[in-house]
């Protein structure tokens, strides 16, 4: 079984923990597959090193670094229909699957006895161009642009009009993320929704609302003083959403698969990475 190793190659932690991780592989039968750059950086014989669609030719893959790298690899092993597994050498490490600590649990992989959790994720449409969210779809104001007011409508009927700094789509596993410092509830990561926090509303009765995963959603805005808008993508840089222009939100027709080799329960790891102070 071959597993493709994504580490961050800006990071020290997570390219110092390489050479433990391919051993753990590799003590468990399985092959350890690099993208053909990270040999400038790291370089392990035992190991192949790949150009091209490397995910096609691989059965899984593995990201060592922190949620952002699980966030960047996640879209393309859902699209891909792989699963992916996650070691923890970051701060949080919400979403990973292991601390690097505990790499003999990579057994379960050889062994098949691994259990895997189902990620629903939201596609936005916007300007005839549609995009996958794992975590969530952000719109937000620019800095100096006046407040404009958001309209949100679900299978066609309006159920919030708002002025806001801008509106926080997310997924379950999106909802212990930026929703959730935005003041949105915690969902289960398994359970289907969509989850929409107002940021900063300008009113006092405005709170999070949770929608139906069957649900279309759709988002307009009326511009005041030429109010602008950009639209994020689990953290991505932000693209221009016009005033005249409609997002569709809906579940995507993807789902990411991330191994569960954890002893962890979620509500486990709630409390000791959310409700403890980082160290």
């Amino acid at each position: 079984m071959k597993i493709f190793v994504c580490p961050c190659k800006e990071k020290e932690k997570s390219m110092a923990a390489l050479p433990s991780v391919t051993a753990a592989l590799i003590e468990n039968g399985l092959t350890p597959v690099f993208d053909e750059s990270v040999s400038e950086l790291y370089r392990d014989e035992r190991a192949e090193y790949m150009s091209g669609d490397i995910i096609g030719g691989c059965d899984m893959l593995l990201t060592v670094g922190g949620d952002g790298m699980m966030l960047k690899w996640g879209r393309k092993a859902a699209l891909a229909g792989k699963p992916l597994i996650g070691i923890n050498t970051g701060r949080l490490g919400f979403m990973t699957s292991l601390d690097i600590d505990c790499l003999d649990k990579l057994s379960a992989i050889a062994d098949g006895s691994c259990t895997f959790s189902t990620r629903m994720m939201l596609s936005a449409e916007l300007s005839g161009k549609t995009s996958t969210a794992l975590n969530d779809i952000v719109l937000f104001k620019d800095v100096n642009s006046k407040l404009p007011e958001f309209t949100v409508r679900i299978n066609g009927t309006t159920v919030t009009k708002v002025r806001a700094d801008g509106l926080i789509f997310s997924t379950p596993t999106g909802s212990t993320a930026y929703a959730l410092s935005a003041g949105g509830p915690i969902i289960e990561p398994t359970v289907e929704c969509i989850l929409l926090t107002p940021l900063c509303a300008h009113t006092l009765l405005n709170r999070p609302m949770i929608f139906g995963a069957g649900d279309e959603v759709t988002v307009s805005y009326a511009a005041y003083e030429g109010s602008r808008v950009n639209m994020s993508i689990d953290g991505s840089r932000g693209t221009e959403f016009a005033a005249e222009n409609m997002l569709v939100i809906r579940k995507s027709p993807y789902a990411l698969r991330i191994a569960e080799l954890g002893e962890k329960s979620f509500y486990t790891t709630v409390s000791e990475k959310l409700m403890t102070p980082l160290k």
